[in-house]
Protein backbone atom coordinates (compact mmCIF):
# COMPACT_ATOMS: atom_id res chain seq x y z
CA UNK A 1 0.00 0.00 0.00
CA UNK A 2 1.47 3.19 -1.46
CA UNK A 3 2.29 6.18 1.41
CA UNK A 4 0.72 9.70 0.91
CA UNK A 5 4.64 10.84 0.04
CA UNK A 6 4.37 8.32 -2.51
CA UNK A 7 1.25 9.37 -4.02
CA UNK A 8 2.13 13.51 -4.06
CA UNK A 9 5.80 12.18 -5.81
CA UNK A 10 3.40 10.70 -8.21
CA UNK A 11 1.47 13.52 -9.16
CA UNK A 12 3.99 15.98 -8.76
CA UNK A 13 5.98 14.69 -11.11
CA UNK A 14 3.13 14.80 -14.08
CA UNK A 15 2.27 18.33 -12.84
CA UNK A 16 5.73 19.90 -11.11
CA UNK A 17 4.50 22.52 -8.68
CA UNK A 18 7.17 24.42 -9.19
CA UNK A 19 5.68 24.79 -13.34
CA UNK A 20 3.05 26.50 -11.32
CA UNK A 21 2.33 30.65 -11.77
CA UNK A 22 3.75 33.07 -9.33
CA UNK A 23 0.57 33.96 -7.64
CA UNK A 24 -0.25 30.21 -6.82
CA UNK A 25 -0.48 27.82 -3.86
CA UNK A 26 -0.16 24.40 -5.25
CA UNK A 27 0.70 20.95 -3.23
CA UNK A 28 -0.26 19.29 0.39
CA UNK A 29 -2.55 21.44 2.34
CA UNK A 30 -2.39 19.04 5.10
CA UNK A 31 -1.51 15.12 5.60
CA UNK A 32 0.72 12.79 7.37
CA UNK A 33 3.75 11.53 3.93
CA UNK A 34 3.99 8.63 6.13
CA UNK A 35 0.39 7.57 6.26
CA UNK A 36 -0.75 4.70 4.03
CA UNK A 37 -3.68 5.84 1.08
CA UNK A 38 -6.11 3.23 0.47
CA UNK A 39 -8.54 5.68 -0.97
CA UNK A 40 -7.80 8.63 -2.69
CA UNK A 41 -10.84 11.12 -4.64
CA UNK A 42 -10.80 13.58 -7.40
CA UNK A 43 -12.39 17.41 -7.20
CA UNK A 44 -12.55 20.87 -8.96
CA UNK A 45 -13.23 22.69 -5.17
CA UNK A 46 -12.06 21.63 -1.92
CA UNK A 47 -15.97 23.00 -0.86
CA UNK A 48 -17.34 21.63 2.17
CA UNK A 49 -19.95 19.07 0.21
CA UNK A 50 -17.11 17.78 -1.62
CA UNK A 51 -15.20 17.47 1.66
CA UNK A 52 -17.59 15.59 3.60
CA UNK A 53 -18.34 13.56 0.60
CA UNK A 54 -14.74 12.13 1.15
CA UNK A 55 -14.84 11.69 4.24
CA UNK A 56 -18.19 9.85 4.38
CA UNK A 57 -16.56 7.63 1.86
CA UNK A 58 -13.86 7.25 3.45
CA UNK A 59 -10.66 8.89 1.32
CA UNK A 60 -7.52 9.27 2.76
CA UNK A 61 -6.45 11.89 -0.06
CA UNK A 62 -8.29 14.18 -1.83
CA UNK A 63 -7.07 15.95 -4.99
CA UNK A 64 -8.38 19.73 -5.93
CA UNK A 65 -8.03 21.49 -8.62
CA UNK A 66 -8.46 24.77 -7.02
CA UNK A 67 -5.99 25.81 -3.86
CA UNK A 68 -8.08 25.82 -0.78
CA UNK A 69 -5.76 28.23 0.78
CA UNK A 70 -4.52 30.50 -2.30
CA UNK A 71 -3.75 33.53 -0.26
CA UNK A 72 -2.08 33.73 3.04
CA UNK A 73 -4.42 33.47 6.22
CA UNK A 74 -3.43 33.68 10.17
CA UNK A 75 -5.93 30.79 11.24
CA UNK A 76 -8.36 28.71 9.87
CA UNK A 77 -11.03 28.20 12.85
CA UNK A 78 -13.87 25.77 11.61
CA UNK A 79 -16.61 28.99 11.67
CA UNK A 80 -14.85 29.84 8.44
CA UNK A 81 -16.08 28.46 5.24
CA UNK A 82 -12.47 27.66 4.72
CA UNK A 83 -12.05 26.33 8.14
CA UNK A 84 -15.09 24.05 8.00
CA UNK A 85 -13.88 22.36 4.67
CA UNK A 86 -10.07 21.69 6.65
CA UNK A 87 -11.48 20.62 10.07
CA UNK A 88 -14.18 18.34 8.09
CA UNK A 89 -10.70 16.59 6.32
CA UNK A 90 -8.58 16.43 8.96
CA UNK A 91 -11.03 14.84 11.30
CA UNK A 92 -11.89 12.46 8.72
CA UNK A 93 -8.05 11.57 8.44
CA UNK A 94 -8.12 12.87 4.82
CA UNK A 95 -5.07 14.87 3.35
CA UNK A 96 -5.52 17.22 0.88
CA UNK A 97 -3.40 18.50 -2.25
CA UNK A 98 -3.93 20.91 -4.48
CA UNK A 99 -2.80 20.73 -8.32
CA UNK A 100 -3.85 24.00 -10.13
CA UNK A 101 -1.58 26.13 -12.69
CA UNK A 102 0.93 23.29 -12.87
CA UNK A 103 -2.36 20.84 -14.01
CA UNK A 104 -3.35 23.41 -16.21
CA UNK A 105 0.25 23.78 -18.38
CA UNK A 106 1.27 20.23 -18.46
CA UNK A 107 0.86 17.30 -20.75
CA UNK A 108 -2.55 15.55 -19.80
CA UNK A 109 -3.46 18.59 -17.55
CA UNK A 110 -6.89 20.42 -17.43
CA UNK A 111 -6.48 22.40 -21.07
CA UNK A 112 -5.58 18.84 -23.17
CA UNK A 113 -8.28 17.13 -20.81
CA UNK A 114 -10.55 19.50 -22.15
CA UNK A 115 -9.27 19.28 -25.73
CA UNK A 116 -9.45 15.88 -25.39
CA UNK A 117 -13.29 16.12 -24.57
CA UNK A 118 -14.14 18.27 -27.20
CA UNK A 119 -12.68 16.10 -29.83
CA UNK A 120 -9.72 18.23 -30.75
CA UNK A 121 -6.66 16.07 -33.05
CA UNK A 122 -2.73 17.94 -33.78
CA UNK A 123 -3.12 19.25 -30.37
CA UNK A 124 -0.28 21.68 -28.97
CA UNK A 125 0.13 24.87 -26.32
CA UNK A 126 -1.78 27.96 -27.16
CA UNK A 127 1.11 29.66 -25.60
CA UNK A 128 4.36 27.82 -25.05
CA UNK A 129 5.40 27.58 -21.73
CA UNK A 130 8.74 29.11 -20.78
CA UNK A 131 10.08 25.93 -18.90
CA UNK A 132 10.48 23.88 -22.02
CA UNK A 133 13.11 26.25 -23.13
CA UNK A 134 16.04 25.86 -22.63
CA UNK A 135 19.38 28.60 -22.81
CA UNK A 136 23.06 27.58 -22.52
CA UNK A 137 25.45 29.59 -20.08
CA UNK A 138 29.08 29.50 -21.06
CA UNK A 139 31.72 31.11 -18.33
CA UNK A 140 35.42 31.15 -18.26
CA UNK A 141 37.11 30.65 -14.58
CA UNK A 142 40.09 30.32 -13.46
CA UNK A 143 40.59 26.49 -13.25
CA UNK A 144 41.13 26.86 -9.15
CA UNK A 145 37.90 28.21 -8.83
CA UNK A 146 35.71 26.33 -11.75
CA UNK A 147 34.26 23.32 -9.16
CA UNK A 148 33.45 25.83 -6.97
CA UNK A 149 31.67 27.51 -10.34
CA UNK A 150 29.87 24.34 -11.40
CA UNK A 151 28.41 23.61 -8.06
CA UNK A 152 26.77 27.43 -7.45
CA UNK A 153 25.57 26.60 -11.18
CA UNK A 154 24.01 23.49 -10.21
CA UNK A 155 22.57 24.14 -6.44
CA UNK A 156 20.81 27.22 -8.87
CA UNK A 157 18.89 24.62 -11.26
CA UNK A 158 21.53 24.57 -14.52
CA UNK A 159 22.54 21.44 -15.90
CA UNK A 160 19.49 19.25 -14.83
CA UNK A 161 18.45 16.95 -18.04
CA UNK A 162 15.95 14.62 -17.86
CA UNK A 163 17.05 12.79 -14.65
CA UNK A 164 20.52 13.84 -14.55
CA UNK A 165 21.32 17.14 -12.39
CA UNK A 166 25.11 18.78 -12.13
CA UNK A 167 25.24 18.22 -15.79
CA UNK A 168 28.24 20.25 -17.26
CA UNK A 169 31.05 19.98 -19.99
CA UNK A 170 34.80 21.92 -19.42
CA UNK A 171 37.09 22.61 -21.62
CA UNK A 172 40.35 24.11 -20.32
CA UNK A 173 42.29 27.01 -21.77
CA UNK A 174 44.50 30.15 -21.42
CA UNK A 175 42.25 33.46 -20.59
CA UNK A 176 44.44 36.85 -20.79
CA UNK A 177 43.55 40.38 -19.42
CA UNK A 178 45.07 43.58 -18.48
CA UNK A 179 43.49 45.48 -15.49
CA UNK A 180 43.08 49.14 -16.47
CA UNK A 181 43.24 52.08 -13.94
CA UNK A 182 40.26 51.99 -11.62
CA UNK A 183 40.30 47.94 -11.62
CA UNK A 184 41.10 45.87 -8.48
CA UNK A 185 41.61 42.34 -10.22
CA UNK A 186 41.60 38.96 -8.02
CA UNK A 187 44.37 38.06 -10.45
CA UNK A 188 47.32 40.06 -11.30
CA UNK A 189 48.03 44.17 -11.15
CA UNK A 190 47.06 47.12 -12.88
CA UNK A 191 48.44 47.59 -16.45
CA UNK A 192 50.52 44.55 -17.00
CA UNK A 193 49.44 41.92 -19.31
CA UNK A 194 47.96 38.54 -17.33
CA UNK A 195 47.79 35.31 -18.62
CA UNK A 196 45.52 32.43 -16.44
CA UNK A 197 44.48 28.77 -16.80
CA UNK A 198 41.10 29.20 -17.29
CA UNK A 199 38.32 26.74 -17.49
CA UNK A 200 35.68 27.03 -20.27
CA UNK A 201 31.97 26.02 -18.57
CA UNK A 202 28.76 24.93 -20.33
CA UNK A 203 25.59 24.37 -18.69
CA UNK A 204 22.18 24.00 -20.09
CA UNK A 205 19.73 25.66 -18.08
CA UNK A 206 15.80 26.32 -18.38
CA UNK A 207 14.84 29.76 -20.11
CA UNK A 208 12.91 30.61 -16.35
CA UNK A 209 15.79 30.23 -14.23
CA UNK A 210 18.51 32.50 -15.99
CA UNK A 211 18.29 35.35 -13.95
CA UNK A 212 18.89 33.25 -10.80
CA UNK A 213 21.85 31.06 -12.59
CA UNK A 214 23.49 34.20 -13.79
CA UNK A 215 23.09 35.70 -10.41
CA UNK A 216 24.28 32.67 -8.69
CA UNK A 217 27.59 32.60 -10.69
CA UNK A 218 27.94 36.09 -10.61
CA UNK A 219 28.16 35.79 -6.47
CA UNK A 220 30.98 32.87 -6.48
CA UNK A 221 32.94 33.92 -9.54
CA UNK A 222 36.46 35.44 -8.56
CA UNK A 223 36.86 37.72 -11.55
CA UNK A 224 35.51 41.76 -11.34
CA UNK A 225 34.35 41.27 -14.71
CA UNK A 226 33.50 37.39 -15.69
CA UNK A 227 33.18 36.83 -18.92
CA UNK A 228 30.22 34.92 -19.97
CA UNK A 229 27.34 34.42 -22.53
CA UNK A 230 23.89 33.31 -22.73
CA UNK A 231 22.36 31.52 -25.81
CA UNK A 232 18.80 30.96 -26.58
CA UNK A 233 17.86 26.81 -27.75
CA UNK A 234 16.17 26.29 -30.27
CA UNK A 235 14.19 23.88 -29.51
CA UNK A 236 14.25 19.83 -30.41
CA UNK A 237 10.71 19.77 -30.92
CA UNK A 238 7.67 21.92 -30.19
CA UNK A 239 7.02 22.76 -26.55
CA UNK A 240 4.56 20.74 -24.98
CA UNK A 241 3.45 22.51 -22.37
CA UNK A 242 1.70 26.04 -22.00
CA UNK A 243 -1.35 27.69 -21.25
CA UNK A 244 -3.99 26.66 -23.44
CA UNK A 245 -4.54 24.18 -26.25
CA UNK A 246 -5.08 25.02 -29.90
CA UNK A 247 -6.10 21.97 -32.70
CA UNK A 248 -8.46 20.51 -35.35
CA UNK A 249 -11.68 19.62 -35.69
CA UNK A 250 -13.83 18.13 -38.78
CA UNK A 251 -15.11 21.25 -40.46
CA UNK A 252 -18.83 22.14 -39.01
CA UNK A 253 -20.64 25.29 -38.22
CA UNK A 254 -20.66 27.32 -35.18
CA UNK A 255 -23.85 26.59 -34.32
CA UNK A 256 -22.90 22.57 -34.51
CA UNK A 257 -20.01 22.69 -32.83
CA UNK A 258 -21.46 24.86 -29.77
CA UNK A 259 -23.65 21.96 -29.47
CA UNK A 260 -20.78 19.56 -29.23
CA UNK A 261 -19.26 21.68 -26.33
CA UNK A 262 -22.41 21.33 -24.55
CA UNK A 263 -22.57 18.07 -24.61
CA UNK A 264 -19.27 17.32 -23.82
CA UNK A 265 -18.68 18.96 -20.80
CA UNK A 266 -21.09 18.66 -17.11
CA UNK A 267 -24.53 20.04 -17.66
CA UNK A 268 -24.79 23.57 -15.86
CA UNK A 269 -27.03 26.00 -15.17
CA UNK A 270 -24.77 28.58 -16.96
CA UNK A 271 -24.76 26.54 -20.24
CA UNK A 272 -23.04 27.50 -23.16
CA UNK A 273 -22.82 30.60 -24.11
CA UNK A 274 -21.51 31.40 -27.55
CA UNK A 275 -20.86 35.07 -29.43
CA UNK A 276 -20.72 34.94 -33.74
CA UNK A 277 -22.39 33.67 -36.96
CA UNK A 278 -24.20 30.19 -36.05
CA UNK A 279 -23.54 29.31 -39.93
CA UNK A 280 -19.88 30.47 -39.29
CA UNK A 281 -17.04 27.80 -40.48
CA UNK A 282 -15.38 25.89 -37.50
CA UNK A 283 -11.90 23.65 -38.38
CA UNK A 284 -9.38 25.10 -35.52
CA UNK A 285 -10.40 25.61 -32.23
CA UNK A 286 -8.51 27.24 -29.48
CA UNK A 287 -9.00 26.62 -25.68
CA UNK A 288 -8.24 27.39 -22.30
CA UNK A 289 -9.08 25.04 -18.70
CA UNK A 290 -10.80 27.87 -16.32
CA UNK A 291 -10.69 31.82 -16.74
CA UNK A 292 -8.93 32.16 -20.22
CA UNK A 293 -9.13 36.04 -20.89
CA UNK A 294 -5.91 36.47 -20.79
CA UNK A 295 -5.14 34.98 -23.98
CA UNK A 296 -7.36 36.57 -26.21
CA UNK A 297 -4.42 38.34 -27.60
CA UNK A 298 -2.43 34.78 -28.03
CA UNK A 299 -5.44 33.53 -29.59
CA UNK A 300 -5.69 36.74 -32.24
CA UNK A 301 -2.54 35.62 -33.58
CA UNK A 302 -3.22 31.67 -34.45
CA UNK A 303 -5.65 30.76 -37.12
CA UNK A 304 -8.33 29.38 -34.81
CA UNK A 305 -12.06 29.91 -35.50
CA UNK A 306 -13.59 30.02 -32.15
CA UNK A 307 -11.95 30.06 -28.72
CA UNK A 308 -13.39 28.18 -26.08
CA UNK A 309 -13.23 28.99 -22.59
CA UNK A 310 -14.71 30.32 -19.39
CA UNK A 311 -15.14 34.00 -17.85
CA UNK A 312 -15.00 36.23 -20.63
CA UNK A 313 -16.24 39.22 -19.46
CA UNK A 314 -18.51 42.06 -21.32
CA UNK A 315 -15.95 44.71 -22.19
CA UNK A 316 -12.52 42.25 -23.36
CA UNK A 317 -15.30 39.85 -25.03
CA UNK A 318 -16.85 43.00 -26.91
CA UNK A 319 -13.24 44.21 -27.77
CA UNK A 320 -11.88 40.70 -29.23
CA UNK A 321 -14.95 40.45 -31.32
CA UNK A 322 -15.11 43.75 -33.09
CA UNK A 323 -11.05 42.67 -34.37
CA UNK A 324 -12.94 40.14 -36.65
CA UNK A 325 -11.18 37.47 -34.78
CA UNK A 326 -12.62 33.86 -33.74
CA UNK A 327 -15.90 33.43 -32.35
CA UNK A 328 -16.29 32.78 -28.79
CA UNK A 329 -17.73 30.08 -26.64
CA UNK A 330 -18.35 31.14 -23.09
CA UNK A 331 -18.49 27.64 -20.63
CA UNK A 332 -19.29 27.25 -17.47
CA UNK A 333 -15.66 27.34 -15.14
CA UNK A 334 -16.10 24.10 -13.36
CA UNK A 335 -17.43 22.13 -16.42
CA UNK A 336 -14.64 23.02 -18.48
CA UNK A 337 -11.97 22.06 -15.42
CA UNK A 338 -14.15 18.80 -14.70
CA UNK A 339 -13.25 17.17 -17.68
CA UNK A 340 -9.69 16.77 -15.96
CA UNK A 341 -10.79 14.68 -13.14
CA UNK A 342 -11.62 11.02 -15.24
CA UNK A 343 -7.92 11.65 -16.54
CA UNK A 344 -5.87 11.97 -13.58
CA UNK A 345 -7.85 9.27 -11.63
CA UNK A 346 -7.31 7.00 -14.47
CA UNK A 347 -3.79 7.74 -14.68
CA UNK A 348 -3.45 7.21 -10.84
CA UNK A 349 -5.06 3.83 -11.18
CA UNK A 350 -2.77 2.93 -13.60
CA UNK A 351 0.09 3.80 -12.02
CA UNK A 352 -0.87 2.65 -8.68
CA UNK A 353 -3.15 -0.97 -9.87
CA UNK A 354 -5.59 -2.14 -7.24
CA UNK A 355 -3.49 -1.03 -4.09
CA UNK A 356 -5.46 2.22 -4.12
CA UNK A 357 -9.14 3.02 -5.06
CA UNK A 358 -9.83 5.73 -6.85
CA UNK A 359 -13.52 7.84 -7.02
CA UNK A 360 -14.14 11.21 -8.90
CA UNK A 361 -16.60 13.50 -7.58
CA UNK A 362 -19.75 14.01 -9.87
CA UNK A 363 -21.28 16.66 -7.35
CA UNK A 364 -21.79 20.24 -9.32
CA UNK A 365 -19.57 23.14 -7.32
CA UNK A 366 -20.76 25.62 -9.69
CA UNK A 367 -21.83 28.46 -8.23
CA UNK A 368 -24.48 28.86 -10.40
CA UNK A 369 -27.77 26.60 -9.58
CA UNK A 370 -30.48 28.02 -11.58
CA UNK A 371 -31.42 30.79 -14.81
CA UNK A 372 -34.84 32.48 -14.72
Amino acid sequence: MPTLKEIVGLLDAWYPPRTADAWDAPGLVCGDPQAPVRRVMFAVDPTIEVAREAAEWGADLLVVHHPLFLKPVHGFPATTPKGRTLATLVAAGCALLTAHTNADHAVEGVSDAMARALGLTDVAPLAPHAFDQLDKLTVFVPAADADRVRAALADAGAGRLGDYAAASFSAAGEGRFRPLEGANPAIGAVGELEVVDEVRVEVVLSRQRRAAVVEAMLGVHPYEEPAYDVVELAPAAPPATGAGRIGTVEEQTLQAFAARVAEALPATAHGVRVAGDPDRTVRRVALCGGSGDFLLDDVLRTDADVYVTSDLRHHPAGEFLEKDGPALVDVAHWAAEWTWLPLVRARLAGAVGDTVETRVSTRCTDPWTFRA
